[in-house]
């Protein structure tokens, strides 16, 4: 493969990206509550072959090792969650002292190791006490999460200056509670309705309590963002694809940045904004955080919540060996339609390639060469949008460890670096080795 140097603006950030269920494990330790991934990891064939979280990568023993590997990689920048149970593991109410003591070590660790860390204070692992008070249905959840945001403000902010409010809330509120559900698991109009706006007030007072506590922060969301196309022509499918564009890339994005909701979701959504919501969610942010995979078809299907599923492609397209579609023009196309709507700078938070086939070789090496292929192909496309536009400040692969992915449970693996996970050894990849050369000198 010939080497390009990327042209890339000054300043520009590469970083790797986890979250707190996916590779602490440690879901019984020290105080920490359960979150509701716990508990759909022990619901029938809700996850592949029964997996569970509770050891995962074991971070939460292993963070140093993790840290040098970063380290190790030149790595200068790591995109983390912190675990709202395992902070307060009923939610709200008494602070677990242990939890916040593990965020202590590791912020310290990465600093040491000149490591900026970048914390997300949601990434999926919603408590489960305030999920059997209604979770995000409740109003009071926008109450919970601020008085959650002033904890760890409060407690990190001397030391993180990067913050993120929520990850991927449309994904949260689509599968959780409109369509194909998982975690939570409550496919309803209504719910799905008062979800997406209480995470999005959720996020506004988040903001606000960030910008008080923490002098200097910057702030952003985490979205989802996927070019969502019909799987033909007709018109049910392009309305189905024009309603699936609004739940899964714009009915965040669209009330935060630009005070408004998506046209087909705003009429939906009236009856549960009361006077002054849009104010409070449409608050002062200093970027867009995108992650992307691929792209996704919509077809019509009235059966549905919403009058719409998820469909494969009419037309054969590469895809990853997990079945996702290959198509780095799309990311390139997303970047310059984020960049020219909401105007401002973008981090792409999650980017990457999974996998059922990595393993080690006889020498004991992990050659992952498809990895390499797609993130070359996507960060050479991320280039296209900056040379086109785009005003891209970093990029954070997904992920530094091959981690437990949700209803996939073990069977996809993510990382850069692999786990056994029966030994929790970790093996750096063929594509660490090539993303560390890249930080070091900007050529793909």
């Amino acid at each position: 493969m010939t080497s390009n140097t990327l042209v890339l603006p000054p300043g520009f950030l590469w970083g790797i990206a986890t979250s707190s269920f996916q590779i602490e494990g440690a879901t019984k330790e020290d105080g920490r509550g359960p979150s509701i991934w716990d508990k759909i990891c022990r619901e029938k064939d809700a996850v592949a072959n029964g997996d569970t979280a509770d050891i995962a990568c074991d971070h939460y023993h292993r963070y140093a090792e993790d840290i040098a590997l970063m380290r190790d990689m030149g790595l200068k920048n790591y995109r983390f969650s912190v675990a709202w149970p395992r902070l307060l593991p009923l939610g709200s109410g008494s602070v677990n002292q242990k939890g916040l003591d593990f965020y202590d070590r590791l912020i310290d660790r990465l600093l040491a190791s000149g490591i900026e860390p970048w914390l997300c204070l949601l990434h999926s692992d919603f408590p489960l006490a305030l999920h059997d008070r209604g979770g995000w249905i409740n109003r009071d959840s926008v109450d919970w999460f601020a008085d959650y945001a002033v904890l760890v403000a409060r407690h990190y902010g001397d030391r993180v200056k990067h913050f993120a409010t929520i990850n991927e809330p449309s994904l949260h509120a689509l599968f959780g509670y409109g369509i194909n559900p998982t975690a939570p698991g409550f496919p309803d109009r209504s719910a799905n309705l008062q979800v997406i706006h209480h995470l999005n007030l959720g996020h506004g007072v988040a903001v606000d309590v960030l910008r008080a506590w923490v002098p200097g922060a910057s702030i952003g969301c985490i979205h989802a963002r996927q070019p969502v196309r019909p799987v033909s022509d007709g018109p049910e499918d392009r309305k189905a694809a024009e309603i699936l564009d609004e739940h899964w890339n714009l009915c965040f994005p669209d009330p935060q940045i630009l005070g408004y909701y998506p046209p087909n979701i705003a009429r939906e959504i009236e009856p549960y904004v009361r006077p002054g919501d849009l104010a409070k969610i449409c608050r002062p942010v200093d970027w867009f955080g995108i992650n992307h995979y691929s792209i996704v078809h919509a077809k019509s299907d009235t059966d549905t919540v919403w009058g719409f599923s998820l469909a494969g492609s009419s037309v054969k397209m590469p895809e990853t060996e997990i079945g996702w579609t290959i198509c780095p023009e799309a990311f390139r196309e997303e970047l310059l339609r984020i960049s020219k709507t909401y105007r401002l700078p973008i981090y792409v938070t999650e980017n990457g390639c999974g996998s059922n086939k990595d393993a080690p070789d006889a020498n004991g090496e992990v050659n992952d060469q498809h990895r390499i292929d797609y993130l070359t192909a996507y960060i050479g496309s991320m280039t296209e949008a900056i040379a086109q536009g785009a005003d891209v400040r970093g990029y954070f692969a997904w992920s530094l460890l091959d981690n437990f992915e949700w209803n996939a449970g073990y069977a996809s693996r993510f990382g850069l670096v692999y786990v056994d996970y029966a030994t929790q050894r970790r093996i750096p990849k063929a594509s660490a080795k090539w993303y560390s050369r890249l930080i070091s000198g900007g050529k793909v």
